[in-house]
């Protein structure tokens, strides 16, 4: 699964407009974002669709979200929302 692409990303925006809303974490590059030093969201595409990897509570590994579904980017942004 290929990191993201510049159009999977503009389709991706309104999404992204809102993960830059909380304010919990910076985009270090388009899509990419850190919690402090950490690495914690970006995207994947394949053909199966769009996904987030969101880091897991513990901080261990990602969790992976489908993101091109309105239930998979709601679950990755209620994830957000603990920060």
């Amino acid at each position: 699964m290929k990191h993201a692409g510049p159009a999977a990303l503009d389709a991706l925006e309104p999404l992204l407009a809102r993960i830059r809303a909380t304010g919990a974490l910076k985009e270090k590059s388009r899509g990419v974002f850190y919690l402090k030093s950490k690495a914690f969201l970006h995207f994947h595409e394949d053909p199966a669709g769009l996904f987030a990897d969101v880091r897991n509570p513990a901080g261990t590994d990602f969790d992976r979200f489908k993101v091109d579904e309105d239930a998979g980017a709601q679950a990755m942004m209620e994830r957000l929302a603990d920060l």
